[in-house]
């Protein structure tokens, strides 16, 4: 089952995505301008092999949620998500407000 929903942020709104799957379920919330996801995510292979790309993005672990998401801290980030002041540790909803 795929889900999409809007969610809001400090007056900001973000699409939410989750898709269950067997044993696990990905997750993301995105902006226009990037996303954080579920530890499914390879922040080494699009800071490596896509970096041409510049895509926004963090990886936050253990996750089921779209909720715990947002709160987790992220465990990586892209290299371009650095630029814009997303940082290891940072929570993703602090992330996703950056994104805006």
């Amino acid at each position: 089952m795929v889900t999409l929903e809007p969610i809001v942020i400090d007056n900001h709104t973000f699409l939410a995505v989750s898709v269950k799957l067997p044993k696990t379920n990905l997750l993301a919330v995105m902006s226009e301008k990037g996303y954080i996801m579920c530890g499914a995510l390879d922040v080494a292979l699009l800071n490596e092999k896509l970096r041409d790309r510049g895509i926004i993005a963090g990886r936050a672990v253990g996750v089921r949620t779209i909720e715990q998401l947002l709160e987790a801290p992220l465990e990586s980030v892209t290299y371009e998500a650095e630029e814009l002041g997303i940082t290891v540790g940072m929570i993703g909803r602090d992330a996703m407000l950056k994104m805006i």
